[in-house]
Protein backbone atom coordinates (compact mmCIF):
# COMPACT_ATOMS: atom_id res chain seq x y z
CA UNK A 1 0.00 0.00 0.00
CA UNK A 2 3.24 2.12 0.93
CA UNK A 3 4.19 2.03 -2.68
CA UNK A 4 0.83 3.02 -4.65
CA UNK A 5 0.51 6.03 -2.03
CA UNK A 6 3.97 6.72 -3.35
CA UNK A 7 3.09 6.22 -6.65
CA UNK A 8 0.16 8.48 -6.43
CA UNK A 9 1.78 11.79 -4.64
CA UNK A 10 4.69 11.40 -7.07
CA UNK A 11 2.29 11.66 -10.20
CA UNK A 12 -0.10 14.14 -8.28
CA UNK A 13 2.85 16.62 -8.20
CA UNK A 14 3.82 15.78 -11.65
CA UNK A 15 0.06 16.77 -12.92
CA UNK A 16 0.42 19.51 -10.53
CA UNK A 17 2.90 20.98 -11.80
CA UNK A 18 2.30 20.95 -15.63
CA UNK A 19 -1.32 22.27 -14.88
CA UNK A 20 0.55 25.08 -13.47
CA UNK A 21 3.28 26.14 -16.23
CA UNK A 22 0.72 25.62 -19.33
CA UNK A 23 -1.05 28.69 -20.43
CA UNK A 24 -4.31 30.06 -18.75
CA UNK A 25 -7.61 29.38 -20.39
CA UNK A 26 -6.55 26.27 -22.74
CA UNK A 27 -7.97 22.88 -22.80
CA UNK A 28 -5.05 21.08 -22.27
CA UNK A 29 -4.77 22.98 -18.67
CA UNK A 30 -8.19 22.35 -17.85
CA UNK A 31 -7.50 18.09 -18.55
CA UNK A 32 -4.34 18.26 -16.41
CA UNK A 33 -6.32 20.19 -13.86
CA UNK A 34 -8.99 17.46 -13.48
CA UNK A 35 -6.65 14.87 -13.87
CA UNK A 36 -4.57 16.09 -10.76
CA UNK A 37 -7.72 16.55 -8.71
CA UNK A 38 -8.18 12.74 -9.45
CA UNK A 39 -4.87 12.11 -8.11
CA UNK A 40 -5.65 13.91 -5.13
CA UNK A 41 -8.68 11.87 -3.90
CA UNK A 42 -5.93 8.62 -4.75
CA UNK A 43 -3.76 10.45 -2.51
CA UNK A 44 -6.86 11.10 -0.10
CA UNK A 45 -7.78 7.19 0.11
CA UNK A 46 -4.48 6.12 0.26
CA UNK A 47 -3.18 8.26 2.41
CA UNK A 48 -6.22 7.17 5.29
CA UNK A 49 -5.86 3.91 4.53
CA UNK A 50 -1.82 4.10 5.68
CA UNK A 51 -3.06 5.96 8.71
CA UNK A 52 -5.41 3.34 9.75
CA UNK A 53 -2.95 0.29 9.60
CA UNK A 54 -0.21 2.49 10.87
CA UNK A 55 -1.85 5.01 13.64
CA UNK A 56 -0.85 2.37 16.42
CA UNK A 57 2.47 2.48 15.86
CA UNK A 58 2.63 6.56 16.28
CA UNK A 59 -1.00 7.84 16.40
CA UNK A 60 -0.14 11.44 17.27
CA UNK A 61 2.90 11.91 14.15
CA UNK A 62 0.67 10.18 11.92
CA UNK A 63 -2.29 12.11 12.39
CA UNK A 64 0.32 15.04 12.17
CA UNK A 65 1.23 14.15 8.95
CA UNK A 66 -2.38 13.56 7.46
CA UNK A 67 -2.92 16.64 8.32
CA UNK A 68 0.30 18.42 6.39
CA UNK A 69 -0.91 16.15 3.41
CA UNK A 70 -4.51 17.58 3.67
CA UNK A 71 -2.88 20.99 3.90
CA UNK A 72 -0.63 20.30 1.15
CA UNK A 73 -3.58 19.13 -0.96
CA UNK A 74 -5.14 22.23 -0.24
CA UNK A 75 -2.27 24.45 -1.13
CA UNK A 76 -1.66 22.28 -4.53
CA UNK A 77 -5.58 23.30 -5.55
CA UNK A 78 -5.81 27.08 -4.29
CA UNK A 79 -2.65 27.93 -6.34
CA UNK A 80 -4.14 25.95 -9.89
CA UNK A 81 -7.32 27.83 -9.02
CA UNK A 82 -6.21 31.21 -7.91
CA UNK A 83 -3.48 31.50 -10.68
CA UNK A 84 -6.17 30.56 -13.57
CA UNK A 85 -8.62 33.80 -11.77
CA UNK A 86 -5.35 35.49 -12.29
CA UNK A 87 -4.40 36.44 -9.03
CA UNK A 88 -0.94 37.00 -7.13
CA UNK A 89 -0.29 33.34 -6.13
CA UNK A 90 3.10 33.49 -4.85
CA UNK A 91 2.37 33.38 -1.06
CA UNK A 92 0.52 30.61 -1.91
CA UNK A 93 3.72 28.56 -3.53
CA UNK A 94 6.15 29.65 -0.73
CA UNK A 95 3.77 28.15 1.62
CA UNK A 96 3.20 25.06 -0.69
CA UNK A 97 6.68 24.30 -1.27
CA UNK A 98 6.94 24.80 2.87
CA UNK A 99 4.41 22.36 3.38
CA UNK A 100 5.60 19.66 0.48
CA UNK A 101 8.53 19.64 2.69
CA UNK A 102 7.64 19.05 6.13
CA UNK A 103 5.00 16.66 4.99
CA UNK A 104 7.80 14.71 2.93
CA UNK A 105 10.42 14.97 5.52
CA UNK A 106 7.77 13.67 8.17
CA UNK A 107 6.85 10.76 6.18
CA UNK A 108 10.04 9.59 5.74
CA UNK A 109 10.85 10.06 9.29
CA UNK A 110 8.08 7.69 10.57
CA UNK A 111 8.36 3.89 11.07
CA UNK A 112 7.31 3.05 7.37
CA UNK A 113 9.42 5.86 6.24
CA UNK A 114 12.64 5.44 4.28
CA UNK A 115 15.75 4.95 6.00
CA UNK A 116 18.16 7.16 3.88
CA UNK A 117 21.56 6.87 5.31
CA UNK A 118 21.55 3.87 7.20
Amino acid sequence: MIHFHIFTWVVGIILFLIAAVMANGSKGRKIVHMSSRLFYVLILVSGFMLFMNSSSLDPALYGVKFLLGLVTIGLMEMVLVRSSKEKNVTTLWIFFFIFLFATMFLGFKLPMGITWFA
